[in-house]
């Protein structure tokens, strides 16, 4: 067991999970990655396998058929996969954070009618709040749904749907006229079902295709085109209109700790490579871990592995107990991410020019760690968020 990363306090259950899921990475997705992201597929026996663990309803109840884990355990999980290859964590994350809200906020027949098909990984989620005008700025929104009888009609375009083709069940943010002053009330959170696949997969919704990224190859990207889709009101979330941001903000709460996560895995994959090539690669005479600039490199990315480690624990435990962790989900997410994008770019710079070579891991990776500078918010975005909690938290009595 390698030193870095290391969690304490686990309970048999979590380490038992974790070591099989770490057995499959090294199996099953390591040796394929490469492959299959070169050549955009999808996944589709990493997929299978992971439904076999049961991965999709880790956090899923028991009483809905999943195994009842807490989000350190999936987190954990996530930094795992994440280290194999990122976009196979990008398959899960969404549909978790689906998940997570209904569990949360649903009613009991939309518990019953979601959950234990989630858990096996029969019904996917995927998670949809932005749109081609607008990023971050959430409660512009403009997809627009309407009261039509007992049920709403949805018009509008939702852009950077991660698994928007190979879900059939979208979380979906839009805005109903609820009459509320502040605008991100009058935003409700729709459980959107479809088929899975491209084009009009039902009437009044186009998936029109995959978005060709220049990383996060194989999971699909896609937008959403609404036009006249009708919708019953029984799958607004929870029945309750204007509480849609709400309950989305706790869905990104827990997909912050799931970015820092993947950044995790990500940065511990790079030293991997790093650290294994540092020693195999000689000049004037010895490896070039021997010379001080190349050893001085690795111990500072062993040192941002560790921080960002122990960060994204800490928010994922803050949320477990029941605490908001809005400040701790942003710092560990904002860590996490620049963190990984130095380690990578300094693994990079330890293989030399054969980390420009599509045969070398660490060119993959490179493309990879610039994604979670921007998922689930900008680095930006969580500086605001960690310094309004902050002067929240301080404020001055003068």
């Amino acid at each position: 067991m390698a030193r870095l990363a290391q969690t304490a306090g686990l309970t048999d259950v979590q380490s038992e999970i974790l070591a099989t899921v770490r057995q499959f990475v090294d199996k099953e997705v390591i040796p394929h990655a490469q492959e299959l992201e070169h050549a955009d597929t999808y996944p589709t026996d990493i997929v299978e396998g992971m439904k076999e663990m049961g991965l999709f309803g880790i956090t899923i109840p028991e009483e809905y058929g999943g195994l009842g884990e807490s989000l350190l355990t999936y987190a954990l999980v996530v930094e795992e996969i994440a280290r194999g290859w990122m976009s196979v964590s990008g398959v899960i994350n969404t549909h978790f954070i689906v998940a997570h809200m209904i569990s949360r906020h649903g009613t009991e027949a939309q518990k019953q009618h979601f959950l234990p098909r989630m858990a096996t990984g029969e019904v996917r989620g995927s998670f949809s709040m932005s749109e081609p005008d607008l990023g971050s700025d959430v409660a512009a929104i403009k997809t627009r749904a309407k009261k039509d009888g007992d049920g709403y009609v949805i018009d509008g375009s939702k852009m950077w749907l991660t698994n928007g083709g190979s879900s059939n069940l979208i979380a979906l943010l839009v805005k109903t006229d609820e009459g509320a002053e502040k605008p991100h009330q009058n935003l409700t959170t729709f459980l959107v079902e479809k088929p899975e696949g491209f084009g009009e997969v039902a009437p009044g919704l186009t998936i029109p295709g995959k978005i060709d990224k220049m990383g996060y190859k194989g999971v699909d990207t896609t937008e959403a085109v609404f036009d006249g889709y009708r919708i019953g009101a029984d799958m607004v979330l929870g029945e309750a209109p204007g509480k849609g941001f709400a309950y989305m903000m706790d869905g990104v709460e827990v997909g912050r700790v799931n970015v820092a996560a993947r950044a995790c895995g990500i940065a511990i994959r790079a030293f991997e490579l790093a650290v294994e090539y540092a020693q195999q690669r000689k000049t004037f005479g010895k490896a070039i871990a021997e010379h001080q600039a190349v050893a001085f490199k690795l111990a500072e990315m062993a040192t941002k592995v560790e921080a960002a480690h122990l960060m994204m624990v800490n928010a994922a435990r803050l949320k477990d107990s029941g605490a908001r962790n809005d400040v701790e989900a942003g710092m560990a997410k904002l860590i996490a991410s620049e963190y990984c994008a130095e380690v990578t770019q300094d693994s990079f710079r330890i293989h030399g020019g054969y980390g420009y070579s599509k045969e070398y891991e660490i060119e993959r990776l490179m493309r990879e760690a610039p994604f979670l500078l921007i998922g689930e918010g900008t680095s930006e975005i969580q500086k605001t968020i960690i310094s309004r909690g902050l002067l929240k938290e301080y404020k001055s009595r003068s």
